[in-house]
């Protein structure tokens, strides 16, 4: 799906790029290596605060990532 057939919009390349290259001065190899999210958090200004996580998400995010033991 597209779209433009009511699907998902594609992935900004020219602006995130633009972002990365350019106005974080990454070099290539850094920007390629970096995910979406980290981009983001890159871009986003020093003391901006997101919504700390809540206990349920943490719960899941435990139960898919449980820690290893030695």
């Amino acid at each position: 799906m597209t779209a433009a057939a009511g699907g998902p919009a594609a992935f900004p390349w020219r602006e995130a790029m633009a972002a990365g290259l350019g106005t974080l001065r990454l070099p290539p190899s850094a920007f390629w290596a970096m995910t979406p999210r980290e981009l983001a958090a890159a871009l986003t200004p020093p003391g901006t605060k997101s919504a700390p996580i809540g206990r349920d998400d943490l719960a899941r995010l435990m139960a898919r990532f449980p820690d290893r033991s030695s």
